[in-house]
């Protein structure tokens, strides 16, 4: 058997295990997509009454940020829930903050009525978003990875990830479908009154059936032998948080850049884009003057490669390693941030301009699958079982910060400032994806880790033991 698996057969089948996994994330990532829509339809309108329309929009993306802020909190909550007590009780009460959380966001009072209230009620409830998004990712990605065959980590922890292609279809599909329903009678740039009063709320609050699904999947769960091995060791740690900081600091920072071009990838393919793709072309910062309700359509088609190659990279990771195809993809990503200008530009042509901006989404959406795929495996990889959950939590909880929390204000600012040029935009994206490359760089291949060592002492003589083997 390999070193790197469970000495005893995974105590949920694989079926359970995938759906578990892969359904918890979706309805979190769906959770997540709502609000960011909603932060570029809705609240910029009802929530925050500034007079000044971009203002609005970086007021919207900065409570669309402070999340965020709340998820390494929520990472060092859950982490210590999870390594503590286990993945599985933690992985059902995240998704139930998480869903609480969503749903009574659609059933906040607006400006007009609540005044001041209204917004740091949404402020509020988007912090506790932030902080239940910070333990499910880690949860699902060592459930998924814990109980994986042998030789098969990478492909296993894909079905986690896979729950964000799938969040954004579900949840921009429902908006599509309340807009379409919804009809502005006069402007289909602008959002219907109908729309403005109680349609952009069914979302949000349709989150409770998803959610009620999602529980009933989990509840199902059998903790991993990994876990079970741990504790078996005497290897729980009273405070797992202080044993990951002691011991695996390095790992952390390492995880967290390695994250980085990542998540300023995703934000800005889902987030900034929309707003770019249906600014008008004459406003300032222009934009590229496309309906709503054809952008995202757009979207969706690119989100499809997003979710097919998330998919395909887990055998890709296996068969070469994680590290390999993370330096290429980067090397792209950095390439692809340069070339921006030349996708991103109104022509007069609106068929062509429609063509280039439909590449550069599905372009952009392939690498963020490859990218975002093999993350599911590497960052757990990173530690041993009694701080897997804490640390990389941690890692992919504060590259949030840097990453997803900055960039659609970033993104706003650079576009505004270069008059509606989007350039500096794409300059944003290869820095990060150098710094993301030097990660990489100094890491090590994570492939055939022990996934089995309770702890940091477990691990380190299972290297030596490896290194000193005859070839």
């Amino acid at each position: 058997m390999s070193s790197t698996q469970t000495s005893s057969a995974p105590l949920n089948s694989p079926g359970r295990v995938i759906t578990a996994s892969m359904v918890g994330t979706t309805i979190e990532f769906y959770d997540f997509y709502v609000y960011a829509t909603a932060a570029v339809l809705v609240f910029p309108q009802l929530f925050f009454k500034t007079g000044n329309p971009t203002t609005a929009l970086l007021a919207s993306f900065a409570v669309f940020g402070a999340a965020m802020v709340a998820r390494p909190i929520g990472a060092v909550f859950f982490g210590h829930l999870g390594d503590r007590r286990g993945r599985k009780t933690t992985l059902v009460i995240s998704l139930l903050v998480m869903g609480i959380a969503t749903f009574l966001i659609g059933c906040l009072p607006t400006y007009s009525s609540a005044g001041v209230l209204a917004p740091f009620l949404l402020l509020v409830l988007r912090l506790t978003q932030g902080f239940a998004l910070g333990g499910e990712w880690s949860g699902a990605a060592l459930v998924a990875t814990e109980n994986a065959p042998a030789g098969k980590r990478a492909w296993y922890g894909t079905f986690p990830q896979l729950g964000a292609p799938l969040g954004f279809i579900i949840a921009n599909g429902i908006f599509l479908i309340i807009n379409f329903a919804l009809p502005h009678p006069d402007n289909p740039l602008q959002r219907s009154a109908a729309f403005l009063t109680w349609g952009w709320r069914v979302p949000f609050l349709f989150s409770a059936v998803m959610v009620a699904v999602g529980l009933w999947v989990r509840l199902r769960l059998v903790e991993s032998s990994a876990f079970r091995a741990a504790e078996e060791h005497g290897a729980i740690r009273k405070v797992p948080i202080g044993t990951t900081f002691r011991f695996h600091w390095r790992q952390v920072i390492l995880g967290t850049f390695i994250m980085l071009a990542t998540y300023v990838l995703f934000y800005l393919m889902s987030s900034f884009t929309l707003t770019f793709g249906t600014a008008k072309t004459d406003a300032s910062p222009g934009g590229l003057g496309f309906t709503y309700t054809d952008f995202v359509m757009m979207q969706i088609l690119g989100v499809v490669f997003f979710g097919l190659f998330t998919l395909l990279s887990g055998p890709i990771a296996d068969q070469i390693g994680r590290r390999k195809l993370l330096i290429w993809t980067t090397a792209a990503i950095i390439g692809f941030g340069l070339s921006f200008p030349l996708f991103l530009h109104p022509r007069a042509d609106l068929l062509f301009t429609g063509a280039m901006t439909q590449a550069f989404l599905i372009f952009g959406f392939t690498l963020m699958g490859i990218t975002f795929g093999p993350m599911g495996a590497l960052l757990p990889e990173l530690f041993p079982t009694n701080v897997r959950y804490t640390g990389s939590a941690v890692a992919y909880n504060v590259a949030s910060i840097l990453g997803a929390a900055l960039a659609p204000i970033i993104a706003v600012a650079l576009w505004a400032r270069a008059g509606g040029s989007i350039w500096p935009v794409g300059i944003y994206l290869a820095g990060a994806g150098v710094l993301t490359l030097i990660a990489l760089l100094l890491s090590h291949e994570t492939k055939d880790t022990d996934y089995t060592a309770a702890s940091a002492g477990d691990a380190f003589a299972a290297r030596a033991q490896n290194e000193s083997a005859p070839l």
